[in-house]
């Protein structure tokens, strides 16, 4: 039998968007209350115009010029501008019996930039690139509505590679220590009462995060990239082991499209076994026990009669969280699948706010600006999202009262908005419209793409209604 591994979506309350970049960044401790003030003020300008450079997003020279100071400021932290968004994170994972900690690291290129100081190479030596490295938590719920960003880390790379063989650094000098430092920040962070499973994919496969997890009693999915060694005989390695294993059942998961591959739904197998991994040679370090064996559950998803011209899927889970049935193991599935929208956040940040276009002169001005970027950028994953898991939710909890009256007036070419308040599928579909959604049959619901484009349209519109119709904001 053929199962589709969706599950119910579960309902949350959402900020009112008047008030988002107060509520957002509510209690920023930077020293200076101006500052504070400061740094909300171009937070919503940033948000409006999502797209837009600083000097086109802010309202005239005098914003552009305070807007540039604050992210010069040293007072300015990265980490403190993203404290208060982390508590509303916390706010609203509370009530939740389970969420997911999707980690996944993007590369920022500034090369185009050659005058910004403080940027280190990414990408390979032969492509010369400059930038910054990213590293990202967004958390989410098991249906796959984003929450918030639990942990972000921006670093620039040396230039000079360690003189230390790789293979003879501890685990705390290597960048894989990222995945690591997210994982305790996330166990950290997440109230208690609510269970959390932090989702990797094949980068992560690195022991020592295995052990972290077991250490710290926390879940962890993650797709393996390395055919490890096995503890238990007779079989030696991970993959040969699990696929001895009986088929525990079929299901049909969707493929999206990508490169020159049309989507497609393929019929896969599902098999699933414990497994205990033997710990991978390390130099011995005084004073630090050796890496103990670690006890996972490995699921193995391969893909049935693919097609000829087409990637096959395959899939090796392993995992922290028991796998006793096959519908454990579907929902394990279901959970490395939404591990995606962490790369459409970052499609979010990249080409929705464009933050790889930004000129600030300095790797730690651009640090800066990245992290209030990064949580706009979730705040239009988000919006996405809402329309796809509570459609019919008043419009509400994403859009002024302002903005919705001007969107309806816009779309349907009237001055009398509708007494009643329009549904999010609504609001979300005529606000695509803004950005060029056309809605046909077939075209299926508005993706992120077309929304930052309506939404930077929007800021205008309501703009324009509010100083034509002499009301006041929200």
């Amino acid at each position: 039998m053929l199962v589709d591994p969706q599950i119910t979506p579960i309902v949350m309350a959402a900020p009112e968007a008047a008030s988002w970049s107060a509520a957002e960044f509510k209690g920023v401790a930077l020293g200076d209350q101006r500052l504070a003030a400061r740094l909300i003020a171009t937070a919503t300008q940033l948000a409006a115009q999502p797209t837009a450079p600083i000097n086109q997003a802010c309202d005239d020279g005098a914003a552009t010029k305070a807007a540039y100071r604050l992210f010069q400021n040293q007072k300015v932290a990265a980490a403190k501008v993203l404290a208060p968004h982390q508590v509303c994170t916390q706010a609203r994972l509370r009530g939740h019996r389970l969420v997911l900690a999707v980690q996944d690291t993007t590369y920022l290129d500034y090369t185009a930039h050659p005058h910004t100081t403080g940027l280190g190479p990414i990408g390979t030596a032969q492509q010369d690139l400059r930038g910054l490295v990213m590293h990202s938590t967004e958390v989410m719920t098991p249906a796959g509505l984003p929450l918030g960003l639990l942990a972000q880390t921006i670093w620039a790379r040396p230039t000079e590679a360690p003189l230390i063989d790789h293979k003879q650094r501890p685990i705390e000098e290597k960048e894989s220590y990222k995945w690591l430092l997210a994982l305790e920040s996330t166990v950290a962070l997440v109230p208690a009462g609510v269970k959390v499973v932090t989702v990797c994919d094949r980068e992560a496969d690195v022991y020592e995060l295995f052990v972290r997890a077991d250490e710290l009693r926390t879940g962890l999915l993650v797709r393996a990239a390395q055919n490890r060694a096995l503890a238990e005989p007779p079989v030696a390695k991970l993959w040969a082991r699990v696929a001895a294993a009986a088929v525990a059942g079929e299901l049909a998961v969707p493929v999206p499209a990508r490169d020159k591959e049309p989507a497609r739904t393929a019929r896969v197998t599902v098999r699933f076994r414990p497994v205990r991994l033997k710990p991978p040679w390390r130099p011995h370090r005084p004073g630090h026990p050796r890496l103990p064996p670690v006890t996972v559950t490995a699921v193995l998803v391969q893909e049935v009669n693919p097609p000829a011209d087409g990637t096959p899927l395959e899939w090796l889970l392993l995992t922290t969280a028991p796998v006793q049935t096959f519908a454990d193991a579907v929902e394990r599935v279901q959970w490395y699948r939404w591990r995606w929208q962490i790369e459409v956040y970052h499609k979010v940040l990249k080409s929705g706010c464009r933050v790889e276009h930004c000129r600030l002169d300095t790797a730690t001005r651009l640090m800066r600006y990245l992290t209030v970027a990064s949580i706009i950028a979730w705040r239009l994953h988000w919006l996405t999202q809402m329309n796809r898991q509570q459609p019919e939710a008043p419009c509400t909890v994403l859009l002024a009262h302002h903005e919705w009256r001007a969107l309806y007036a816009t779309i349907h070419r009237t001055t009398t908005p509708p007494a009643r308040v329009p549904t999010v599928r609504q609001a979300t579909h005529w606000l695509a419209q803004l950005g060029g959604f056309l809605g046909r049959t077939g075209d299926g619901e508005p993706g992120v793409t077309v929304i930052w484009r309506g939404w930077q349209r929007l800021h205008d519109i309501s703009s324009t209604w509010l100083l034509l119709r002499n009301e006041t904001y929200g």
